[in-house]
């Protein structure tokens, strides 16, 4: 069972099993696991025990990979039972698809937000549509520029995760631009900015062994995030590219604190100490 690192205080309650794409290439979150969503029973149970051991909580977040793609009766069915599970309950967080945003209706996502569902995880990676298909992602950067506003605009809270270096040097200039002009349509709540960290056993690690992708060096990815947040037209966005694959951890908040990030991505980069050959220390696990 996966979560964002926002939810580490949130009730996990796992809905389904897996994801039902699992064709990013650099992606093992699900690697062998079928995708399954969880009977009614299941449900009940897993809510019931949850309920139990943390009656207090305000805070859920629904598991797995793509929790929005499930029929939005069952999602219904499931936010009441939450209601009525745990009384101080104020929001209702899970993992979002562009395809499954696409599949939602307005008045389906209008109903969701209603009955308590608040934050959307949604990962953009690229707003490259080459990139995207390199990658294997499913959906169309376009499809989740609108899906994002479409659940902004039923109330609900986007927050778009972006990975830095996916385009590795070839596209890096295109991945940098195309995604700054997604962003700029999104207009999301929340921001973040992961670094690409290639996952021994997938389809991207054997192209990188086959030097049919290029990865950025540390100096490269470092510039590549650096000009994508220059790039950036936000009016009101949380920022954060404090994961820990990222080279230098960054908070803030857009527009009011891009000037600053800047800054210290500037002196980063000219300070010297970044490797310039290759992708410099990565983390042995996420």
């Amino acid at each position: 069972m996966f979560r964002p690192p926002a939810e580490a205080g949130s009730v996990l309650i796992r809905v389904a099993d897996g994801c039902p794409h699992n064709s990013c290439a650099f992606c093992a979150m699900y690697r062998g696991v079928p995708y399954r969503e969880h009977g009614m029973d299941e449900i009940d149970r897993a809510i019931s025990a949850a309920s139990a051991a943390q009656p207090g909580a305000r805070r859920v977040f629904l598991a797995d990979g793509d929790v929005l793609a499930m029929p939005e009766a069952v999602l219904s069915a499931i936010l009441e039972k939450l209601r009525q599970a745990f009384p101080r309950l104020s929001r209702v967080n899970c993992y979002a698809s562009g395809q499954a945003l696409a599949a939602r209706t307005d008045a389906e996502l209008a109903v969701l937000r209603r009955a308590g569902l608040r934050t959307l995880y949604l990962g953009l990676e690229s707003g490259s549509e080459e990139v995207l298909r390199n990658m294997g992602k499913a959906g169309t950067a376009d499809g989740m520029v609108n899906g994002c506003r479409r659940a902004r605009e039923a109330g609900m809270t986007v927050s778009v995760m972006v990975l830095i270096g996916i385009g590795g040097k070839g596209l890096s200039r295109v991945h940098v631009r195309e995604t700054a002009a997604a962003l700029n349509a999104m207009q999301p709540d929340l921001l973040s900015f992961l670094r690409l960290i290639p996952v021994p056993g997938t389809p991207l690690w054997r192209r990188i062994a086959e030097a049919r992708f290029l990865q950025l060096t540390e100096e490269e990815a470092v510039r590549e995030a650096r000009d994508m947040l220059a790039g950036l037209d936000l009016r009101r966005t949380v920022f954060r590219a404090d994961h820990g694959s990222n080279v230098l951890p960054l908070a803030g908040r857009l527009p009011r604190d891009r000037d600053a990030l800047l800054a210290e991505l500037d002196e980063l980069l000219q300070c010297g100490v970044l490797d310039r050959n290759g992708p410099g220390p990565m983390p042995a696990l996420l």
